[in-house]
């Protein structure tokens, strides 16, 4: 096999950004040493070009997470992971691209070839910080939705989808989550066309009209997250009653979720640091262990009885309708730094 042959997956990609961007030459940054040589870098590289489409902007490509060279995985149909990431960012007076997204990008590479977790469109990640290290941006979190300009391809090694990222506030993260995550992601796209981003903007569910679309979204088609990871949810089932810890910061996401999944007739699983809790609908409430992990059943009523029950400050709720006591606990807020900002209590 010849060099040339070698590198079909490379030369799919790059005549793709060639269609797109017809005589413009990117700007590469590629990896000194690959991942299979030793490398830090899991990505072969990525490259970056000027668009002038809605408003001036840089497009970041991944060359990395499909399959660049020879075909190794088993599967004929779809290339690696099957996606590459894009990103867009604002463009101003700089003259040259910067690199911190090349920098995130290469940290999302090593999530996925670390855990194996491959992103999705309709996805989120928080970033536990801003997009951006060395700003003081609101954005801090990621959504991830097909590149609407790039799409998907099939290439000698199989399909590749791009895959792009799209920064997000918090609570926008908290209101993707809550519906469909793909379309969450094109309601902010009648604000924010292309989905570029702009370290600048201010979260876009302050604007009335988008977060009236969104409750009436979450209202008809309920949530796609089937699970929430808290870092202080505890339970423990004694005598038939489930005694379940959250965090007091929490209280609105957990019951916009109730409602939306096993409001839904759908489940939903809290993940703490140690436990999985299962949420299932059903005609009965009741409380059970389901092989390792507790399990409980709720009824529409037990649903409505929890939701109205929870509040934003710390304390104890027993419920009627379901074999439940709720303990909020106080939540802890940081900043960037691990600087206490606010505590919920």
């Amino acid at each position: 096999m010849d060099e040339q042959e070698k590198q079909e997956g490379f030369d799919a990609i790059a005549a793709q950004l060639e269609r797109l961007y017809p005589g413009q030459e990117g700007v590469y940054y590629g990896t000194i040493i690959p991942a299979f040589l030793g490398g830090g870098d899991p990505l072969d590289g990525v490259e970056i070009y000027q668009s002038q489409e809605e408003r001036p902007h840089w497009h970041y490509i991944t060359y990395g997470f499909s399959e660049l060279y020879e075909k190794e995985s088993e599967n004929a149909e779809v290339s690696g992971f099957g996606f590459e990431l894009t990103f867009r960012l604002l463009r101003g007076e700089e003259a040259e691209p910067p690199v911190w997204p090349v920098n995130l990008l290469q940290n999302l590479a090593r999530y996925v070839f670390e855990y194996g977790n491959p992103f999705g469109s309709g996805h989120h990640m928080n970033c536990n910080g801003p997009v951006c290290l060395d700003s003081d941006t609101e954005l801090t979190a990621l959504g991830f939705i097909t590149d609407p300009q790039l799409g998907s391809m099939d290439t000698p090694n199989g399909r590749v989808e791009f895959l792009q990222a799209v920064a997000l506030t918090h609570d926008e993260m908290n209101a993707q989550m809550c519906w469909k995550g793909e379309s969450f992601l094109r309601l902010l796209e009648t604000r924010q066309p292309l989905w570029i981003t702009d370290l600048d903007r201010k979260s876009l569910m302050q604007q009335p009209d988008i977060r009236a679309s969104w409750q009436q979204g979450v209202q008809q088609d309920g949530s796609s997250t089937s699970a929430l990871y808290m870092d202080e949810m505890a339970a423990q089932l004694e005598n038939g009653h489930v005694t379940l810890q959250l965090g007091a910061g929490h209280t609105e996401t957990i019951s916009i979720m109730l409602q939306a999944r096993v409001g839904k007739n759908r489940p939903l699983i809290l993940q703490g640091r140690e436990q999985v809790f299962f949420l299932n609908p059903g005609e009965h409430s009741s409380a059970q262990m389901d092989g390792e992990y507790i399990a409980l059943t709720l009824t529409p009523e037990a649903v409505q009885e929890i939701c109205q029950a929870l509040q934003p400050h710390a304390g104890s709720y027993t419920m009627q309708q379901a074999p439940l006591t709720v303990v909020l606990v106080p939540t802890t807020i940081r900043d960037r730094h691990g600087n206490i900002t606010e505590v919920i209590e």
